[in-house]
Parts: C-alpha cells; structure tokens; sequence
C-alpha cells in the first residue's frame, strides 16, 4: 500500500526531533532546536511551546517566529486565551481565522497581531496535560487533519522529554505532570494516627516505553496485531475458568469488556498513531493519555467506567507489548520526606522505600485492615485511607500535608496552613519527648494498680525497639507479615530462623505469637484464593490453617524449634466455636510429639489462647475458658461483626461508636466471666492505643492491652494520671444505657479528673 507523503514527512520529522532529543544538552536548548524543526517542516511562520507551571499558569518556555522577549515572560490562566482553552479542555484546536476566536486574548509582547490561523494541540503525559504546543500563520490557513494529528504525535514525544528533563527558569519549582496547582483538600478514612509534612511521591507500576519513534510502521502494526492476539486468548482464558461458565453478572462484565477489547474507534486510533510514525508501545500509550485526558472531566459515573475499561485495557496491551520486565515503579532520586501516595499497594513494596525517609501514606483505596496500612503503623507513619481521585490533583514532589488523627490531605496548602501544622508538628515534638522521659518508669495508676502495656508487631524491626520502647512485651506478633514480604511460602528452616530472632531480640520479655491470618482480604501476593462477596467473613485465619493443616504444622513446628527451652506463647485468630479451638490445639500436639521423637528441645513453658474476635465465640466462653489459658480481644473485628458495620466503609466509620453502651457492656462481660475462671483476658485491637479508650478498657477491668509502639507513651502518660478506683466505680454508675455513646461522659471524667487523654 502507498504511503502518503503526509506520513513520511511525519515520520521524518519525528525522526529529527528524536535526534535531537538523543543529543543531550538542556532541556531549553532543545526545545528551541525542537520549535524551529517543526515550523520549518510545517511550513508554519511560529511554533511555540507552552508549559504548565505552579498555580496553572502556562508559561511560553520556547518559541520560533514571536518576539523573543516573550519568552519565559508571557503567561495564560488555565482557560485564558487560546491556548489556555486547549489546556483545560485537553482538545486540539484549528482556526483559520485565531483572533475572532471569542477566547482569544491579545499579548502585545508577543508581536502575535500579524498572524490570523492558529492550530494548538495539548502534551500529555499520563493523562494529564502538562503543556501546548501551537503553530501560527499569518495567512488564514485550513489547517489538515493530518497536520494536526502530526502535531498531537509530536506533543507526545515532546512530553517524555519535558518530565524526564529538569525544566529551568522561571521563579517556582516545576511539577509538570499534573492537571492543577492550587491547593486541594481531601478528606478520607483514619487508618492510622499521627502528623507529616513532606513532599508527594506517586506510587505507581509504569511500564518503560524504551523508543517512542519507530523505524518500520508496518512492523509496528504486525507487532500490535500479535500483542491484540495474545490478550484477547488471555481474556479468553478467564471467560472459559470454571467459575464462570455458569454465567452470572461477574461474567457478563467480562464479557463486556472484551468487547471493549475489540473496539474498533481505539484500536483505529492505535493505528493512526503507528502510521504517523509511533512505535506500537508509544502509539497505545498515546491514545491512552488522550482519553485520560478527555474523560478526566466527566462526572457521570457510567463514563468514568469505561475510562477504567480502556485504561486497564492499555494497560495489558502494553504488557503484551513490552513484557513484565519493561515494568518500573518510581524514577529518579526521592526526597528526605516523602508522603507516599498509591491507588492501594501490597506491604511487600512499602517496605522498598527508605524507612528513614518515609515519613506519611495516602491511599485512594485502602482500609483499616489494609495490611499495608499494618506495616505503616509499625514505622509509625500516619495512614489516611479512601482519599478518592488523590490521583487526579497531586503531583510529584508537591508540598502536601497528613493529618491521620483527621484524615484530611492537604495538597500544596497555603502558608497559613502550613504554619498551623508546622506549630503542630512541633508540639507533638515536646510531646514525643515527654512520653520518651515515661520510657524507663512503669505503667501504675495513682491508687497503684499495675498495667501491662505491651506492642503489637510483625517486623524484626519491631522487636528490636522493644527493649528500648518501655513495653512489657509483644502482645501481638502477626506472623504474617514475613509471608506477605516473600515472593513464596517460608519454609520451616526460614520460619524457624525469623521466629529464633524474635526471641532473640526480645529477651526475656514475652512475645505471643498469633498464627498465620491470611486468606478472605488478607491474601498473599502468591497465594490467590477466590474473595468471596464478603472477604472478612470468608475463608481466612483458622479457617484456611484447618482446611490446609499442614500450613499450621509448618508454622508450629517452626515456632518450637526456635523457642528451644524457652517459654513459647501461642494464639489462635479468628476461632469461632470451641470446636476450632480444639482442632487447632490436636494439631499443636501432634508437632509436640513429633519434636519428642526427633529430640528436639521442648518449650519450657507452653502457653495456648485464643483472640475472640467472633461474638458467637462469647457465648461458649465458659467451656473456652477450660480449655485456653489466656484471652486476647481483638477489637478491631470484634466491634464490626457487633455492629454488622463494615470499618472500611467511609459511610459507617462514624455511625457507629466503639464506646457505645453496647460494646462496653459486652466487653465488661468477657473480664468477668475471664475473672471469675481465673484466667487473664487482655485485648490487641487500635482503641488500646488511644488514651481515653484504653482509660475506659482499664475501667472495665482489662489490665493489659497491646498497642502500636508509637501509643505507648501517650497510653502510659494516661495510666500514670488515672485513679482507677474511681473509674471503675463511675462506669458502673453510668450502666448500660441507651444513649449512642458514652464518650463525652467519659471525656468529661478526664478532664474533671486531670486524666492525661
């Protein structure tokens, strides 16, 4: 088939431009070199290029054929002017006749008046735009179809040079990738308290597209055509599992989405891509930011779905085009506090961050039982969850602002805003140091009742501040975490070798081991099991250890090779009836006498519980009670199997209260029934670490709580100022009740009483 001469000058222009972007130099001499290629090729009398700066303001950053003082000089407003318009509409634009355009806007330093036609077209990089880039004539010119998909194909390239390039002059810092520069609050989901100030990292899986300009079109399309063939098998493939043969609306999404696949306006756009001179990778990709880009402003949500079909359709062509490894997360050096930001994000890649320099988390996703949101906690990094289309406003390197303790974000604030929170950031300081000074004495209340506070923990790095923390233990170690920072299963060598450290580091303080949870919402990034349409009451903690018993005996066989003599402390999750218990304990015994066969060193001590997180399991407590040797509360589910109300749910975080009449009540009942059998009940959930809840748990007669380590010094502070007498004997004087919550009565306790919440 003929090729146009339209499309072999496009495709040797491009091949200009990449030399001159392969010529290295900055990246102002570039653009210049750039702006004077395309006026020449397209017979046009200016080419100008425009980038978007701090406080949308498009700044003309080069220029051929306008008076070149206006460079670095002349700006437009997002939506001021022509080229304004081009940028918040993210559309291309051709007049033959520029200046009875109603938008246009006349800069005499420009010297533009001579010139009447104008064609404009967005640079985008990733959805968002981030530039224009125009041609002038001086005649009234009809400019082509052709011509301005040229323009749009050159923009794109020129885009890749922009963000990888540092852009200097002017008088702010550049943040290029980005639709806004104003400031932006967003309000979302606590997942763990505390204050940071830094600058914003995307967190985000790219894939590198290595060559944007390609040598041979028709092997690029060849090249997409096995790609589109190998997708369409893997679409297939899900459309013929067993699980959805039988039909159903999960199959009839599918299947909609693989007509999506086929779409013949996208795919044609793919291909026009190729024919103006693009690689098959540079060329879906382009097509991709043009409909982020277009589809960014919709707000009708059947719309934005299908934003989301074709941008995970892109998504896995470009796999299929690139492979896995062309897969790449953040580029170029960090900043000493970053306030990482991600859709959602497995616990294995924080862990890939600097410890040191990370200093908060933002999710578009997320909830409290995020197992990312666990690991942040343990490096005590406040977490805010559910921050929805953070990714749409913030941009790399943004000053930002996260307040856990209000789960708000605030994205480049004002100086007012930042001073208020710096004021914060130090009084917390003095704070941290007072509770540092609480380190070395021990949690007793006024009238002398001793409580043990300890931590809840799931990294080496945990236990190794435990000796310094002050705590009396770990009263929580989550066993799964080690898993969850694998690319496979530990084997009982490798288990061994983790939990022989833990005992190690920890002394001779106790530690207690909870057993594996995992599966429902908990999976591990190499063990998929089927969600089910509510994962928190699914197939998950002993659930999954009982139905696969030798994943259990691994784990168990592995924890009493590392105690060797010492004493071991074993917890079981997610036991409902007494019957789990049971079964779970036979499996214990079958690896302790499997260790008496091969000779190995028993614990010297062997202590078995349970959590009680399941409310059915409350009501069997008394034969429980003969069979466990101690209890742990974990109020974290406790509290929305109670309440039949979902903790990830922005809709019911504040419907329902922790110190209501009824979660009192019937946490007041477990310490008694735990009192009166003689065996010790402590509870492990997040109210443990805060202060006014911890001070109530402490007045229903829990005398050891486990908590984040960063909670210890404000819970001991507490402790320390509390007369539990008199606690005691106020709650019981509130009694049940039927108000939504005791909180304010308790509130006003404290300050009446100079209780330190």
């Amino acid at each position: 088939m003929a090729r146009s001469p339209h499309m072999s000058s496009s495709r040797r222009l491009l091949a200009r431009l990449r030399d001159i972007m392969a010529g290295g130099g900055r990246v102002q001499e570039r653009l210049d070199q750039i702006v004077r290629a395309i006026a020449n090729d397209l017979v046009a009398e200016v080419c100008s290029v425009y980038i978007l700066r701090t406080g949308d303001v498009l700044e003309l950053f080069a220029n051929v054929g306008l008076l070149p003082e206006a460079v670095h000089r002349t700006r437009l407003r997002l939506g001021e002017g022509l080229i304004g318009v081009i940028a918040q509409r993210a559309r291309s634009l051709a007049l033959s006749d520029a200046q009875s355009h109603p938008a246009f806007a006349y800069r005499p330093e420009t010297g533009e008046e001579i010139y009447h036609s104008l064609a404009g077209v967005p640079i985008i990089r990733t959805g968002r735009v981030i530039g224009v880039l125009a041609v002038q004539n001086r005649t009234r010119r009809q400019y082509t179809g052709e011509e301005i998909e040229t323009l749009e194909t050159i923009a794109m390239v020129t885009a890749e040079m922009i963000a990888s390039s540092e852009v200097e002059s002017g008088d702010d810092h550049p943040t290029l990738d980005g639709v806004t520069r104003e400031p932006v609050s967003i309000d979302g989901l606590r997942l763990n308290g505390g204050l940071a100030m830094g600058l914003a990292v995307r967190h985000e899986r790219r894939l590198k597209i290595e060559k944007l300009v390609a040598e041979n079109p028709d092997a690029e399309k060849r090249r997409l055509e096995r790609a589109l063939a190998e997708m369409y098998g893997a679409i297939d493939e899900m459309l013929e599992s067993d699980d959805l043969v039988q039909g159903g609306e999960h199959r009839d999404i599918l299947e909609a989405y693989r007509m999506f696949a086929e779409d013949a306006g996208w795919l044609s756009r793919i291909d026009e891509a190729i024919t103006s001179g693009l690689t098959a990778e540079a060329a879906v990709e382009k097509v991709r930011n043009d409909t982020r880009a277009r589809f960014r402003s919709q707000t009708d949500p059947y719309l934005r779905e299908r934003l989301h079909d074709f941008d995970d359709l892109a998504h896995r062509l470009l796999q299929h085009l690139v492979g896995r490894e062309g897969m790449t997360g953040v580029v170029g050096p960090l900043p000493d506090d970053i306030i990482l930001i991600a859709r959602n994000m497995g616990p294995a890649e924080l862990l890939d961050y600097d410890r040191t320099k990370l200093k908060g988390l933002v999710l578009e996703e997320g909830s409290a039982t995020t197992h990312v949101a666990i690991v942040a906690k343990a490096f005590d990094i406040p977490v805010v969850g559910r921050a929805t289309d953070i990714l749409d406003v913030v941009n790399n390197l943004d000053p930002i602002v996260v307040d856990g303790d209000n789960a708000d974000v605030h994205i480049r604030p004002t100086e007012e805003v930042r001073q208020v929170y710096a004021a914060a950031l130090s009084a917390r300081a003095v704070r941290l140091a007072a509770y540092a000074s609480l380190r070395g004495e021990p949690a007793i209340s006024t009238d002398g009742v001793r409580i043990s506070l300890n931590i809840n923990g799931g990294l080496l790095a945990d236990i190794q501040d435990l000796q310094e923390s002050g705590a009396d233990g770990v009263g929580l170690y989550r066993t799964e975490i080690p898993f969850m920072a694998r690319s496979d299963f530990p084997d009982v060598d490798q288990q061994a070798e983790i939990y022989t450290r833990v005992f190690d580091l920890a002394g001779d303080k106790p530690v207690v081991f909870r057993t594996l949870d995992v599966g429902g919402d908990k999976n591990l990034p190499y063990w998929r099991e089927e969600d089910g349409e509510n994962p928190a009451l699914g197939w998950r903690a002993v659930r999954v250890a009982l139905d696969r018993p030798s994943l259990m005996r691994h784990q168990m066989r592995a924890l009493i090779r590392a105690a060797a003599g010492r004493p071991l402390t074993i917890m079981f999750p997610m036991i409902t009836e007494v019957a789990e218990f049971d079964q779970a304990r036979a499996l214990l015994d079958l690896e302790l006498e499997l260790a008496v066969t091969r000779k190995r060193k028993l614990p010297e001590k062997l202590r078995v519980g349970t959590m009680l997180e399941v409310p059915a399991l409350a009501f069997q407590l008394k034969s429980l009670l003969e069979r466990a040797d101690f209890i742990s509360v974990g109020s974290n589910d406790l509290f929305q199997f109670l309440f039949a109300s979902d903790r990830g749910s922005t809709r019911l975080a504040d419907r329902y209260d922790t110190l209501a009449p009824a979660a009192l009540a019937f946490l007041r009942r477990l310490v008694e029934e735990c009192d009166a059998a003689g065996k010790p009940i402590s509870l492990c959930g997040e109210i443990a670490g805060r202060p006014l809840e911890a001070m109530t748990l402490i007045g229903l007669g829990f005398r050891s709580l486990s908590m984040a380590p960063s909670s210890l010094g404000p819970v001991k502070a507490m402790v320390r100022s509390l007369a539990v007498g008199e606690l005691t004997r106020y709650i019981t004087a509130l009694g049940t009740g039927s108000e939504h919550s005791l909180r304010e009565n308790l509130r006003e306790f404290a300050r009446d009483h100079g209780v330190a919440v």
